[in-house]
Parts: structure tokens; sequence; C-alpha cells
């Protein structure tokens, strides 16, 4: 008796009738796709996550062809510090908690929030709250660079003496 691959061949042999493997994003708006696909699917990396409570901890989940996706987790208090981030320009978005940006102005990101960066873009993040909270950042080209910048304070108006 004959089977369906001998009378038909081996499908798998037939690289058109194979599902299309994903393509990499190349684009802002694909870059904000993988962070929302890895938002809808916590299983995937909640079980990665580590605290550490001396450093911000971050694990490179994947790479693609000029990009590079990573999880990061925040305790209270830690913050990335002053920064761009050289050539590579990006997208970030919060996972789990809650993260304050301070850059153009202040803004608190939540869960399903995405910001986008340019090279050369300054900000400082930082967990201001009383729970971990979980990121997830893509680079494109990858980060090479971290350049760290001063943090400046409100300017001080003095007036001259009389």
């Amino acid at each position: 008796m004959n089977s369906d691959i001998e009378i038909a061949g081996d499908p798998l042999a037939l690289p058109h009738l194979l599902p299309h493997a994903p393509a990499h994003p190349g684009t802002v708006a694909g870059y904000a796709g993988v962070i929302r696909e890895l938002a809808a699917d916590r299983a995937s990396w909640a079980p990665l996550v580590r605290y550490d409570p001396t450093l911000r901890w971050y694990h490179r989940l994947r790479t693609g062809p000029g990009y590079e996706v990573w999880l990061l987790s925040w305790l209270p208090g830690q913050g990335s510090g002053r920064h761009d981030h050289g050539r590579s320009f990006g997208v970030f978005g919060v996972l789990a908690g809650e993260l304050t940006e301070h850059g153009s102005g202040t803004r608190v990101l939540t869960p399903g929030t995405v910001r986008v960066f340019a090279p050369g873009y300054v900000h400082e993040v930082t967990n201001d709250g009383l729970e971990p909270v979980v990121s997830v950042h893509v680079y494109a080209p990858g980060l090479t660079e971290m350049p760290r910048h001063c943090s400046v304070g409100p300017a001080v108006t003095r007036s001259a003496p009389a």
C-alpha cells in the first residue's frame, strides 16, 4: 500500500509549501511591533527576568540583521543615568511596572507605552516607584556605545551686585 508521501512526495521538500519565516523588522513600526508581541507573550520573557539589587539587570533576547532586542529589569531607585545611544536609534517599552523618563520633559511610562528615540537623543530612565519594572529595548544598529552626560539642574539666575 502506498503512503501519501509516496504518492504526492514530501511536502517539506517543496519550499513553496512551507510557512514563510517571519521577516525581520526594518522600520520603527516593525520594532514597535516586536515590543507589542513581547508584551502580549509574557511567558516568553518572564522566566528570564532577574533582579539585581546593585545594578540594573539586562539580557539580550534576540538579534537580527541590524538590530538587537534587550530585556531589562529595574528595582526601585535604579536608573540609567543621563546618556544617549551613540549612532543607534531605538524603541523601548514597559512590560511591567512604571518607569520615569527624563529628557525633553518628564514622562511616566506604563505597560504598553512605547517610546522612540533618534541617535544622539539624551535622556535618563529611572524606576521612581516602589515596585520592580521590566522593559524591552530595540536598538538599530545594535548598541555599541552609550555615552554618559552630566546631569544639569535647573538654570540659576543671579542678580548683578549693585
